[in-house]
This record gives structure tokens, sequence and C-alpha cells, in this order.
């Protein structure tokens, strides 16, 4: 029975990976995998285990395609959310260009009303002077400019009303500025925020691989291999520093190697641990505890999970799982090829919970 959960288990953390990668087609065929091991498992479980046991393993099931939904929609709901955010920092940079545009229009425009006001106030000085004048001398002089000045009085109304639509129209043309300016401060201080949490992960797994390379520095080139990738750190561990041929005991170096590994982990809480079987593909037949390369591969997982968890690692944040040998590192024939294939990989993943905070506060 346990060996029908783990297969499960695995299946679903492979669908899991699939889902996260968008590789449809193998999504579709680790589903019908995992359709078949869940019927297969419930017909296992109805004719051999209690009641009780039955219902469990129910429950851990939908607990596990219930995270795998979340999870969907997790990642789903990032992508969403970062091309929105993109396309509307796009439009706000182009409208704050279309904004300061219209501002530098207007403000050119109240200028050259300011301008002609003064020029228009000169006017009517001068014509007021000449007023006075021509009352003293020519009263038909004086009617004239009487006329020529109440038509000036009234250009110079209608342009105080000009002047005075221009500051209104610049005042709004100011606001709508400051407000667009400050949406996107807002929007960069996010995108700010985003990318120093990716470049403080960035620095995390760093850190973490090098710690478990001080940790682990009598055991590379000695069928241990660290490296970086993808925002995670994969420690690769040969079979033949873990465990005999066929079994799935872990040796002296091999328990040796994990009890320092272990160690890392205790002082980074914030770490997530993947352990992966791998085998060669050479079939291997059994009747008991171990009946193929599944088995063999998951059964070595479970083991090195024991060992770490012997600690103060919290068993929660370990999985096992196993693959066979369905993802061999050199599909070669050969074996030297069978010998890189015939691995455990541990798979070290930052958590991402500052991220998926500001994502759910945007």
């Amino acid at each position: 029975m346990h060996k029908c959960f783990v297969f499960i288990n695995y299946s679903l953390f492979k669908l899991l990976n699939l889902v996260l990668t968008k590789n449809t087609s193998k999504i579709m065929q680790t589903n019908r995998i995992l359709q078949i091991s869940l019927v297969a498992a419930a017909s296992f479980l109805l004719s051999c285990v209690p009641q009780r046991k039955m219902e469990e393993e129910q429950a851990r099931r939908k607990s596990c395609e219930d995270e795998l939904s979340a999870l969907k929609a997790q990642h789903q709901d990032f992508e969403t959310q970062n091309k929105e955010m993109k396309t509307q920092l796009a439009s706000i940079q182009e409208k704050l260009g279309d904004l300061q545009k219209d501002t530098t229009i207007v403000g050119s425009d109240f200028r050259s009303m300011s301008s002609r006001y003064s020029k228009l106030n000169a006017v009517n000085e001068e014509l007021l002077d000449k007023y006075k004048r021509m009352m003293e001398t020519n009263i038909n002089d004086t009617k004239k400019i009487s006329t020529e000045l109440n038509a000036t009085q009234e250009s110079l109304l209608k342009k105080q009303d000009q002047l005075k639509r221009l500051e209104d129209s610049l005042n709004l043309k100011q606001m709508s500025l400051e407000s667009m300016k400050l949406a996107l401060q807002q929007r960069e201080q996010k995108i700010a925020e985003m990318q120093d949490i990716l470049n403080k992960k960035d620095q995390a797994v760093a850190s973490l691989k090098k710690k478990v390379s001080e940790a682990l520095l009598g055991f590379e080139n000695k069928g241990l291999t660290i490296t970086q990738k993808n925002g995670k750190v994969y420690v690769s561990l040969e079979e033949s520093l873990l465990f005999a041929s066929g079994k799935i005991n872990v040796e002296a170096k091999g328990v040796e190697a994990l009890k320092k590994l272990a160690g890392v982990l205790e002082q980074n809480s914030d770490i997530n641990v993947m352990v992966e079987g791998h085998t060669d593909n050479v079939p291997m037949k059994g009747t008991g505890e171990i009946k193929d390369n599944w088995d063999l591969s998951v059964l070595r997982a479970t083991s090195i999970i024991k060992i770490l968890t012997n600690g103060n690692v919290d068993p929660k944040r370990l999985t096992a799982g196993g693959h066979g040998e369905y993802f061999p590192i050199d599909p070669a024939n050969t074996a030297e090829a069978r010998k890189k294939n015939r691995r455990t990989e541990i798979i070290l993943t930052p958590k991402l919970d500052e991220l998926f905070k500001i994502l759910e506060t945007n």
C-alpha cells in the first residue's frame, strides 16, 4: 500500500512540474498515468486495506489534487498579472508623453497670450492719453478715439477670457500630469520591489550553493556534483556514493555526505527540498519489496529523506520522488551512460512567499 501512494505522489509531482513548464503533451500523458495509478491504487485499497486507511489515503489524494490546482492557478495569475503590469506601464508612459506635449503647447500659448495682453495694456494706456489730449482740441477726434478705445477694451476683455480659459486648461493638464506621474511611480515601485525580491532570491541561491559546496567539499568530484540553474541548487550523487547495486540502504560514506547536507538545511529553513531517484535502463525484475526500477528509484529517494530528517530538518519541507529510468542524463546505451544515469538528485529551492504577497496585493 505504501508503494502505491508513493507512486501516486510521484505522479502528482511530475504533473505539477509539467504544468509549471507548460508541457501540454507530457501533461496529458502524465495525467493518464496518474488516472490509471489512482484507479489501480483504489482497487488495491478496496481489496486489501481497512476502511479507515482507505479514507486517509483518499484524503491525501484530494489534498494533492487541491495543491496542484492552487499551484496552477498561482502560476497563471502570475503570468497574467505580469503581462497586465507591463501593458499598463507602457500605456501610462505613452499618456505621460502626450500630457507633457500638451502642457508644453498650452504653456507656449499662455506665454503668447500674456505678451499680447501686455501689449494691449500698453495700447490702452496710449489711447487713453490720446483721448485726453483730443478732448481738449477736437470733439470729433475725441469720439473717434472713444470708439477705438471701446473696441480695444472689448478686445482686451476677450483676450482676458481666453487667457483665463488657457490658465484653467493648463491647471487641469498639470493635475492630470501629476496624477499620472504618481501612478507611474507606484507601478515602478512595485516592479522595483519584485525585482529586489528576485535579486535577493538569486543571491540566496548563490549563497546556498556556496554553503553546500563548502559543506560537501570533500565529496565533490568523487561521485557528487553541485550546480545552480533555474533559480535552484542541484546536488547530484552517483549511485556509487550512496548505494550498492540494486540496494536501497545508504552506505556509510553516503550517510556522511547527507548528514553534512542536513546541517546546511537546518541553518536555511526557507529552502524546500525535492529528492529524486533515477536508475539506468537495465530492467529490474523482483518479487520482494523491489519489483522494478520504479520501486528502486522511489525507495532510494525515501531512504535519503529519512536520513535528512533524522536531525532538525522539518519533514514538511521535503518531498521524495522516483523517475526510474525515464529521465536519463545520457540516452546512450553504454556502460558509461548507464553509470551517469544511476544517480540521486537533491533539488534545493528557495521559497517565494514574499513575491506571491506582492502579487496578491497588486
